[in-house]
């Protein structure tokens, strides 16, 4: 079983994760379930995806996109 070690940080306490416990993620949910602290990755928002869509310039995609035929493929 891996351990971290537990370090004051101002008035916090915080623990540093072993390198294969690392987050792809900026913010993780904390909760209490039992005797257990869970640490997880927060899911994204729909209002966090439409943020996402405000950094795109006016003109994005002003000429629409090219839709190319279906392919052919065969039968099963």
């Amino acid at each position: 079983m891996a351990t971290a070690r537990v370090f004051k940080s101002g008035n916090s306490q915080a623990i540093r994760l072993p390198k294969e416990f690392r987050f792809d993620a900026t913010e993780v949910e904390i909760f209490r379930r039992g005797d257990e602290i869970v640490l997880r990755e927060k899911k994204r928002s729909a209002a966090d995806i439409l943020k996402i869509f405000e950094s795109f310039s006016d003109d994005f995609m002003a000429d629409g996109r090219e839709d190319q035929p279906p392919q052919e493929r065969e039968e099963l």
